[in-house]
């Protein structure tokens, strides 16, 4: 029977080319979409933590309240004893310690006078340790433009577009104007050894990298952080484990009474996180749910269609003997047929497309100029197990559902009538 239908649709190609090709174009539709949202968002997320958050976040509630305004005056400190309590209490994170700071970055000529100046923001991370993970993390290496990543104290890199504004090259002093932890103005010189491009606006429009020690030198945070952040090892964030570490370590350290005491937030709990995550999740359903709808009302009427111009068909096989039941039964089986051919063509195609944009890309640093969303100015898609389903499974179940409704026709239309319109 089967193969019987399979062979008749072939031949009858207005049987068979518009539902397919419909479902094809609604299935490679809703591939793409999934497959785009899924890589701006896990893009998001990765490019968030790496750069801001972390998979978990420690600073003082104080800090907290206050974070946008970097206030170092808050900061943590004795930070050495808190990350040997983390790395023994909480094996399965990588712990690091980091301050953000913002300041002037001044650019003196061959006397001394200023050349140039330019609002600087910046990142004191762990570049001089050797067991540190920073520079992996923030892909240093492969973000290096000019120069070469700091080997000794005093050396910083800039971001190439930052330096090439203000007209810099390797190895020029800079200083930096910025505000000590005590409110005082803390102002230290610098070399650049390099410059490199993140790829993200708001790191490539103006960011300093300068090693941990020096940052605390310069604005007198001995052994203080504004943050230490956690990575867990396996590399992905898990909510669910985020979570129970950072009610546990919550519960151990933090007390509401002391603004100074320290805190600790998952990456869902800052800048909106978790809202975004929350939205990609429930993004697939709703995608998944206007496709079925759409497929549905549109091969609703494809197959009314092909039911009225297929009534002398029909009127032939009742004279013959054919049950209605039976001839219900292999318009479903046809558009099953139809449904698991254009549903595999249409997968096929997205994730061909999908998997082009994963590797390439589509540029969207226009749209990105003024923003300080920590997201990547290249957008690319992801492809992920539920890429292959997400639109396979609802094409099916469209085209089915399409013509179960249409056929139901058939039952409505007496014999009579159908020898009638065969006579005529």
């Amino acid at each position: 029977m089967i193969k019987f239908l399979l062979v008749g649709l072939l031949r009858d190609r207005h049987r068979s080319l518009f539902p397919v090709t419909v479902v094809s174009l609604g299935v490679i539709l809703t591939t793409l979409l999934y497959s785009f949202m899924s890589g701006m968002m896990n893009d998001l997320i990765d490019s968030t933590s790496r750069f801001d958050s972390g998979h978990v976040k420690i600073m003082t509630s104080a800090y907290h309240e206050l974070e946008n305004q970097l206030p170092n005056d808050l900061a943590l400190t004795s930070t050495g004893s808190l990350l040997a309590s983390l790395k023994k209490s909480y094996p399965g994170y990588d712990w690091t310690a980091r301050i953000k700071f913002a300041g002037l970055l001044d650019v003196p000529d061959e006397n001394g006078e200023t050349k140039s100046q330019s609002p600087v923001f910046g990142l004191g991370v762990d570049l001089l340790d050797k067991s540190s993970h920073e520079v992996e993390r923030l892909n240093l290496r492969k973000a290096l433009i000019r120069g070469r990543l700091p080997e000794k104290p005093g050396e910083v890199l800039l971001s190439d577009k930052f330096a090439r504004k203000l007209a810099l090259g390797l190895n020029h002093k800079v200083t930096l104007v910025s505000t000590s932890s005590g409110g005082a103005m803390a102002v230290q010189n610098f070399i650049l050894c390099g410059t490199v491009e993140f790829g993200i606006t708001a790191m490539d429009n103006g960011a300093m990298i300068a090693d941990l020690s020096d940052i605390r030198f310069a604005l007198e945070m001995p052994d203080g952080a504004g943050e230490i952040l956690g990575f867990n090892k396996s590399k992905f964030y898990s909510s669910e484990n985020a979570g129970k570490t950072a009610a546990d370590f919550n519960g151990k350290f933090f007390n509401p009474q002391d603004k100074f005491s320290p805190l600790m937030l998952t990456l869902e709990d800052q800048n909106g996180m978790g809202e975004y995550i929350q939205y990609a999740d429930s993004m697939g359903f709703i995608i998944v749910g206007i496709f079925l709808i759409a497929m549905s009302a549109v091969l609703l009427n494809a197959g009314l269609m092909s039911g009225i111009r297929r009534y002398g068909e029909v009127g032939v096989r009742l004279a013959m003997g054919e049950p209605k039941g039976h001839i219900y039964k292999t318009l479903i089986y046809e558009s099953v047929l139809i449904g698991i051919l254009g549903s595999f063509i249409g997968t096929s195609i997205g994730l061909l497309i999908g998997y082009y944009f994963q590797q390439v890309g589509f540029d969207i640093s226009g749209s990105l100029r003024n923003s300080s969303i920590m997201m990547s100015n290249v957008l690319r898609a992801r492809i992920s197990l539920t890429s292959f389903y997400i639109g396979f499974f609802p094409g099916l179940i469209a085209t089915t559902l399409g013509t179960a409704l249409s056929g139901i026709q058939i039952f409505k239309r007496q014999t009579a009538q159908l020898f009638k319109e065969l006579e005529t």
